[in-house]
């Protein structure tokens, strides 16, 4: 395959409407990207995904961003659901110790420069464990809001694949899957956090708000930078 190929994303087209259940087996069990790996919040609507992977093969590599600002709901919801769905490779991606005590020693990196604090504590973090994945699944969905409307079944960026099983779905299509196999939901969504990040960052939404509405409440900031390209802010930095 050429570079020009890879760029473009043409090869992948073919997975555009592909079921979610049939992405994730030749995802896992065909391995169609090379190696790959769940990246996963364990957010409002993580346990879709989770259950679906557990269902193909329940030792399969779970990447959790704990980047120690988390609520305490997110961390007991994740011990929940692993032992729920009997998932056996969680890991746990933290930031760097020396880099926290460097950069944000009193633990107030986040409202001062909340690109710099998402770069600390998720994007780097992540950068680091990915070396020697090819791939990796992500639970994005266009009906989240502006910035993913376009997104791609799967699309290849930063020297990897991005495999995005429910981009199709709407807020209706996950109710329906919890509903169906009879998932636990996130103990903060039912007070009002349909999209959950960390605890400094994340604010109730109001009814009619877009559902990412209290993410970054107040700024121009939509996203954690883990999705945006390599150097497209302060909160990315390119992979070496």
């Amino acid at each position: 395959m050429t570079v020009e190929e890879l760029r473009s994303g043409s090869h992948l087209a073919r997975y555009e409407g592909l079921a979610p259940e049939a992405l994730l087996a030749e995802t896992i069990l065909g391995q169609a990207f090379g190696r790959a790996v769940l990246v996963s919040s364990f957010g409002t609507e993580s346990a879709v995904l989770l259950h679906m992977v557990s269902r193909i093969d329940p030792g399969f590599p779970v990447f959790f961003l704990d980047t120690h600002k988390l609520f305490g709901e997110t961390l007991h919801y994740n011990q929940k659901l692993a032992k729920r769905f009997g998932l056996t490779a969680i890991r746990r991606i933290e930031p760097d110790a020396d880099g926290v005590a460097r950069q944000d020693p009193l633990g107030r990196l986040w409202s001062e420069d909340p690109d710099a604090c998402c770069g600390l504590r998720k994007t780097r973090p992540l950068d680091a464990a990915l070396e020697g994945f090819d791939a990796w699944i992500t639970g994005r969905k266009r009906y989240q809001g502006a910035t993913r409307s376009s997104l791609p079944v799967v699309e290849f960026t930063d020297g990897r694949y991005k495999v995005n099983p429910l981009v199709d779905w709407r807020k209706d299509d996950i109710d329906a899957y919890f509903a169906e196999h009879d998932l636990p939901r996130h103990p903060l969504e039912s007070r009002g956090f349909p999209s959950i990040g960390c605890l400094p960052c994340t604010s109730r939404v109001a009814p009619g708000e877009d559902m990412r509405a209290g993410r970054w409440r107040g700024k121009a900031k939509t996203e954690c930078g883990i999705h945006l390209a390599a150097g497209a802010g302060s909160a990315r930095l390119p992979r070496k």
